[in-house]
């Protein structure tokens, strides 16, 4: 009896701690969530802060001792999400399981490596990814979910259209460089060319290198003018979709499985849809 009771208050400290650690639908969560938000816009502070001479010749001290407390803090939550999942692998491999690591090694490295090594500290910028998951806002949650979805369910269309425009990119540079190739204008190689031809329809524009001729001018104005209308193309495929995704919305929560990681599921879910086990044990 009494191993079962150990057994069962394993369990359930393990249970509460991954509430708190992954779901941000829980008032515990959603205090830690708000927390780490805050420690992770201080710990970019201090970092910035570190990089200004002047300020760091009268704070170092201070800024130093933040730092580190800041790092084992991460570090101490790192390895609290690994031991609360079933599977640590799934977590350790994933992108904001390899961003938390990254996340904790930078200070640590300057014990072995000499110079701006901690600065490396700015990679933990990517963990305010996280702050979709602070707050139970279904308008947020629900549209970067569907953003997601219609980007998957267009990539085969945006994949034709990228493959086209870097087709017709090629075509534009190898016709400016017969017209333009013999002048001093910058066209002195078709790839070169390309690479124009790539700004320009992209209406970046860098201006480092420029027709001169009437007709390289004539048809830089059609490319330019072609530009605009493009944008407007992979535009109105994600949208098309989006549209598409909203009819079949169905609400969502934060939950995340604690043996494959997967989250968004239904709010009446009981079993994960990736791995089909159990959420709540």
């Amino acid at each position: 009896m009494e191993n079962g009771n150990l057994n069962n208050s394993r369990k359930s400290w393990k249970r509460k701690l991954h509430e708190t650690l992954y779901e941000a639908d829980t008032p515990s969560g959603e205090i830690f969530n708000i927390a780490l938000f805050i420690v992770i816009i201080a710990s970019i502070v201090f970092v910035m802060l570190e990089s200004i001479g002047t300020v760091d010749a009268e704070y170092h001290d201070f800024l130093n001792t933040a730092e580190w407390v800041i790092t084992i803090l991460f570090s101490l939550e790192y390895i609290a999400r690994v031991i609360t999942v079933k599977k640590p692998f799934k977590y350790i491999f994933s992108f904001l399981g390899i961003i938390d690591l990254l996340s904790t090694i930078p200070k640590y490295l300057s014990f072995f490596l000499i110079g701006g090594a901690h600065s490396l500290v700015a990679l933990r910028a990517l963990r305010l990814l996280r702050i979709f998951r602070i707050l139970k806002l279904a308008r947020y949650i629900g549209e970067s979910t569907n953003l997601t979805r219609a980007l998957k369910a267009s990539r085969a269309k945006l994949s034709v259209f990228i493959l086209f425009v870097f087709i017709l990119c090629i075509i534009l540079g190898t016709i400016m460089y017969l017209i333009e190739g013999g002048q001093d204008s910058g066209f002195t190689s078709i790839p070169r060319s390309i690479y124009w031809a790539i700004v320009t329809l992209t209406t970046v524009g860098y201006g480092d290198i420029a027709p001169v001729s009437a007709l390289g001018q004539l048809i830089s104005s059609f490319i330019m003018l072609m530009g605009y209308a493009i944008i407007a193309v992979p535009t109105g495929i994600v949208s098309s979709e989006i549209i598409n995704t909203n009819r079949h919305n169905v609400p969502t929560n934060t939950q995340a499985c604690p043996y494959c990681m997967a989250n968004s599921h239904k709010d009446s879910a009981e079993f994960c849809y990736n791995c089909g086990n159990k959420l709540n044990e």
